[in-house]
């Protein structure tokens, strides 16, 4: 999976870093730092921070098309608030 965000779109809103902070990280105030080739087990957090960007700076290659799409059919979302 490989990682590149738009830095001159970011605007520090952070939401990566809570969702990923393994992957993402604040350094002061405004500069993300981040790791361009992520671990495979970070899929589903690094799905989640790129989907909660607010200005959709985060671009992920190599995420499974279930992780960008949502459940997959049979998957019971019934219980799930």
């Amino acid at each position: 999976m490989r990682l590149v965000v738009d830095l001159n779109r970011c605007q520090g809103y952070a939401q990566c870093a809570f969702l990923a902070p393994d992957v993402f990280t604040l350094h002061g105030e405004e500069a993300l730092l981040y790791t361009p080739h992520a671990d495979d087990t970070q899929r589903e957090n690094v799905a989640r921070a790129a989907a909660a960007c607010p200005v959709q700076a985060i671009l992920v290659e190599g995420l499974d098309d279930d992780l960008i799409d949502g459940p997959a059919d049979d998957e019971d979302l019934s219980g799930v608030r």
